[in-house]
């Protein structure tokens, strides 16, 4: 049995120890927000919070989360109360076909938890997720204006 909270609450699953995080947030907690890309951590489609820090879920084993808080997109925001980067997103028309959108977004959800005032650089350095439609700019401009949003 692997215990984490996930996305606020506690749970306890039974499953292999190496199984990656990924699978058991869309398997077995049914989340499907975090999403599958290319299974070797390198597109970050899968990027996900474990006690505040971005991971590529692929590649991070179950167990290595035991008792840890472990955060998937679905805890970004709502409908009602979107997060600055969700609004943000939308303003620039970030996604086109949207795949990868839910990785970025918590990469850069993890990015302006450690530096509200990102720089293009800082952005540059720590946003490596792989977008194949290229929005890169409009994910940066993105970023810079929720940013602003949220220091203000």
């Amino acid at each position: 049995m692997i215990s984490i909270t996930l996305n606020g609450r506690e749970q306890s699953f039974d499953v292999e120890a190496d199984m990656p995080l990924l699978w058991l947030i869309r398997e077995e907690a049914g989340l499907r927000g975090t999403k599958f890309g290319c299974g070797i951590a390198q597109c970050g489609a899968c990027t996900v919070h474990v006690d505040g820090q971005a991971v590529r879920s692929c590649m991070y084993p179950a167990l290595a989360a035991q008792g840890k808080q472990v955060n998937t997109v679905e805890t970004l925001g709502s409908k009602d109360a979107p997060h600055a980067l969700q609004t943000a997103w939308i303003k620039h028309q970030v996604p086109q076909c949207g795949y990868c959108q839910s990785g970025m977004m918590m990469a850069a959800a993890a990015l302006l938890q450690s530096n509200s005032n990102p720089s293009n650089d800082d952005i540059d350095v720590a946003m490596t997720n792989i977008c194949r439609c290229g929005t890169y700019s409009r994910v940066k401009a993105a970023i810079l204006d929720a940013a602003k949003e949220i220091s203000s």
